[in-house]
């Protein structure tokens, strides 16, 4: 391969053209700044052409940011659009200087984010309201409020993507080589070089002219660069198809053994990479510990202490009792009124009416869902005239409603205090009104 040989003489030529071309043959031997015979030296071979290269463009320096966006302009008016400029740092006003128009980006962006906040609300609606519809609490399947949230997140994640991957689009990326890496003057463009380059596939590149534009916009340094068009050039080494099979089977190894020991057992204990971190010694509830004298870690509630704020002393209140007794009236601490008796209403629709229904018959979407799957579980009637739950004082069915009976989980830690005697209330209301006599009932009140 020749190298550096052709660019001189036709920076000679150059020469001979008259303009004071910093590429000129006269420059090239004292001056390594000026012209492609100082820079030659160590330039990578083939750069600069030969018999086996095709000119891929040219390369102008310039000393400054204000001289780079000079350059561009004169470039961009002379009628070229296959140019780049080339800088270490952002330059403020060289995308108007190269005639570069307004991204479309923000409207792809846009259109993405819409998408994303479209596909959100369609996927909650379909799971939750069309395939899945299942009734919680007597809220509603579908409702906009309710689906904010991951409409939100979905919206965001498609805006990031489609930035993301229009911006690699747009800018025709990732390009992880550019024939001018070829030249080693090209390596200041991340230190302190400005550089404009114009590609020979320009339709109004033309070798000399252009030179001499370059020039006449102020470059420091006019280069050229080729491009070395043999096959075996242009053909990827076959070592790095083998270091990369092997980076990928290497990258492979550790997922395969996770999933080997997941899917496997195995008799031998398991490998702790941070032993003293899983091992190290302290104290679990509930399980053995040899520090104390009792061999438990658990200590339980220290005698005659009560935490902060938990005294709640007043039996027929917190737990419906007096003197150890069920309480049939209501705690006198309770301020009952209609508002207690709404809240109540609405306690029960969510946390009640799931097993019990609204009306307390016990006909909730919970064991008819049961009964669909070919299963037979009953709630409790809680209104009926023989149900024991209308015998049952005030203090027991409070307590149930804490604590939980049978299958019944206790509602305690979801459900405060004035809350669980508000449901009672309302548990009350409803046996009331649906076991009155026509005597109870307010004169002119009508008998379905």
């Amino acid at each position: 391969m020749e190298a550096d040989t052709h660019t001189n003489d036709e920076h000679d030529d150059a020469a001979s053209a008259g303009p004071a071309d910093p590429g000129d043959g006269g420059d090239h031997g004292g001056d390594p700044d000026h012209g492609d015979g100082g820079a030659h030296g160590g330039d990578a071979e083939g750069a600069h052409g030969g018999p086996d290269t095709e000119l891929h463009g040219l390369l102008a320096e310039f000393e400054t940011p204000g001289a780079l966006i000079s350059a561009a302009r004169k470039v961009k008016n002379a009628g070229y659009t296959e140019f780049d400029c080339y800088s270490p740092f952002p330059v403020h006003g060289i995308d108007d200087a190269m005639g570069i128009k307004r991204t479309r980006l923000p409207l792809v962006v846009f259109a993405g984010g819409l998408a994303g906040l479209a596909g959100g609300v369609l996927m909650q609606w379909w799971m939750n309201a069309h395939n899945w519809p299942w009734n919680i609490g007597g809220k509603p399947t579908w409702s906009i409020p309710a689906n904010v949230p991951i409409a939100y997140e979905t919206t965001i994640l498609l805006s990031v993507l489609t930035t993301f991957f229009g911006m690699w689009a747009a800018n025709k990326l990732p390009q992880v080589w550019h024939p001018f890496f070829r030249l080693d003057r090209f390596a200041r463009v991340t230190d302190d070089g400005m550089f404009l380059g114009i590609e020979a596939s320009d339709q109004r590149f033309e070798l000399e002219q252009t030179k001499q534009l370059l020039v006449a916009a102020g470059a420091t340094h006019v280069e050229e660069c080729h491009v070395d068009t043999r096959p075996e050039a242009r053909t990827v080494p076959k070592w790095i198809y083998g270091a990369m099979t092997v980076a990928t089977v290497v990258a492979i190894i550790p997922f395969a053994l996770a999933f080997k020991a997941r899917a496997s057992k195995s008799s031998d204990p398991h490998w702790h990479v941070f032993s003293d971190m899983d091992f190290q010694p302290k104290a679990k509830s509930d399980q053995a510990f040899a520090e104390f004298a009792d061999g438990r870690a658990n200590r339980g509630e220290i005698e005659g202490t009560i935490a902060r704020g938990s005294l709640n002393a007043d039996d027929a209140y917190y737990r419906g009792l007096r003197d150890g007794q069920w309480i049939t009236e209501l705690p006198t601490t309770l301020e009952v009124d209609a508002k207690l008796l709404d809240r109540g209403q609405e306690r029960f629709n969510i946390y009640c009416a799931p097993c019990h229904g609204f009306d307390g018959a016990g006909h909730g979407v919970v064991p008819e869902r049961v009964a669909l799957r070919g299963g037979a579980w009953e709630a409790r009637n809680l209104v009926s005239s023989d149900s024991v739950v209308i015998k049952m004082p005030n203090g027991q069915l409070f307590n149930t409603i804490s604590n939980g009976y049978n299958t019944m989980m206790g509602y305690a830690a979801q459900v405060p205090v004035r809350d669980r005697w508000a449901i009672l209330l309302y548990v009350r209301a409803l046996q009331r009104g649906q076991n009155a006599t026509q005597a109870e009932l307010p004169a002119g009140a009508q008998v379905r």
